[in-house]
């Protein structure tokens, strides 16, 4: 499901992933890119073909029978108003037919197309699903990925946190809810989906893609059951996972991990050339069936 016609070697993979994670300059990354850049290849033909085409990121269209979708208002403790939030509903859904709820959280770039597109596919799977820009305060998801990345830059993680953790209360108590929520998150919101269900006790289930885990300190405080999906060259967070499955067994928690031989950080993106097909569906099939034993 690749965009670009140049196919970018795995060299090229990991210097966009240094860059894409603030690790390395926009100037460095592009005299890393000099390298590379051969044979009557520009810097710049090769940059394009790591960037996403989110012409791509509609798995389910926005305008979807099955599904209702618009942007709401929630209130966070962290915001100085109304934090937003992209909310997506199955057709037919109300406080007499109630659905269990999922917090989509986004990367580290704010709420672009592919997580629309991740809440639209929540959604058809049965869930409400609801997926807040943690951007919205600085005005928002700017429309392209690099401004996004140093926008979030500017803001607190902890407040993010926060933010998202009061998009799980939003749900939990939304008419339409059961109750029952969960998250699932990638990158950055991988990250933050470990940190919820340490945070929050009342999480039903948290599905971390390619996302850093938390302190073991604060491992005892994990309610929710953990399913965690990491990429066989992601080498930077994967780097983690050791101590942290160290702290989880310690605790007796319940977590089952899959790691997905071959594929790079940020798989599951189908906009991006590190989309892995096959381990992207399979990571996807064990997140519903996870959510249907826990939430439903």
């Amino acid at each position: 499901m690749s965009h670009q016609i140049i196919k970018p070697s795995q060299e090229v993979l990991d210097i966009y992933d240094k860059y894409a994670h603030g690790l390395m300059s926009r100037r460095a990354f592009f005299e890393k890119l000099g390298a590379y850049a051969v044979g009557g290849l520009t810097v710049a033909a090769l940059a394009e073909s790591v960037l996403p085409n989110y012409a791509l990121a509609e798995q389910v269209k926005p305008g979807d029978e099955r599904i209702t979708a618009m942007d709401v208002p929630y209130r966070s403790p962290m915001g100085a108003g109304d934090m937003m939030g992209y909310l997506v509903t199955p057709t037919a859904t109300s406080s007499t037919n109630k659905k269990p709820g999922v917090v989509v959280i986004h990367e580290n770039r704010g709420l672009n197309p592919y997580i629309r597109d991740v809440a639209r596919r929540v959604a058809v799977a049965g869930y409400i699903a609801f997926a807040p820009d943690a951007l919205y305060p600085l005005g928002g998801y700017p429309g392209n990925d690099d401004d996004g990345r140093t926008m979030q830059r500017e803001r607190d993680r902890d407040d993010m946190v926060e933010d998202f953790a009061a998009a799980v209360s939003f749900l939990q108590e939304h008419e339409a809810c059961t109750g029952n929520v969960g998250c699932v998150g990638f990158c950055f919101g991988g990250s933050v989906s470990n940190r919820l269900a340490a945070k929050i006790p009342t999480l039903k289930a948290a599905v971390p893609f390619y996302g850093g885990g938390v302190a073991a300190e604060d491992v005892p405080g994990i309610e929710a059951p953990l399913l965690i999906h990491l990429g066989g060259l992601d080498e930077r967070v994967n780097a983690g996972w050791p101590a942290y499955e160290a702290a989880l067994k310690a605790n007796g928690k319940d977590y089952e991990m899959h790691m997905y031989d071959g594929a790079n950080h940020g798989f599951h993106n189908d906009t991006t050339p590190r989309y892995d097909a096959e381990a992207a569906e399979l990571a996807w099939s064990r997140t519903l069936a996870f959510f249907e034993k826990h939430l439903k």
